[in-house]
């Protein structure tokens, strides 16, 4: 059974990156079918998907945050991790790391079948 686990600094001042970091168990990042995202909730909004590192290291973004985001994966340590720069009190949310399987319909939420407990991030100065 797969878990995946966040971590990394729980408070980043505004201007910094923030840096988080998945560890993977009881699963390689690299088998497919499944990819590797990073998911966001601010306080009372909803889940907003910020990217994704495929089993072959290919990546994807959501294109709001695409310019300041980037995913990239350790495969020996089967970690992966989210850097997030020029962080705004906007980016505050609890964060996770989600195994996605790419065998579910794309409209369905339980193509993100594994998630992290999540992890609270918090901006400000």
């Amino acid at each position: 059974q797969v878990q995946l686990q966040e971590s990394g600094p729980g408070l980043v001042k505004p201007s910094q990156t923030l840096s988080l970091t998945c560890t993977v168990s009881g699963g390689s990042i690299t088998t497919t079918p499944y990819y590797w995202n990073w998911i966001r909730q601010p306080p009372g909004k909803g889940l907003e998907w910020m990217g994704v590192i495929g089993y072959d290291g290919s990546t994807n973004y959501n294109p709001c945050l695409k310019s300041r985001t980037s995913i990239s994966r350790d495969t020996s340590k089967n970690q992966f991790s989210l850097q997030l720069s020029s962080v705004t009190p906007e980016d505050t949310a609890v964060y996770y790391c989600v195994r996605e399987d790419t065998v579910v319909a794309v409209t369905h939420w339980g193509r993100f079948g594994s998630w992290g407990q999540g992890t609270q991030v918090t901006v400000s100065s």
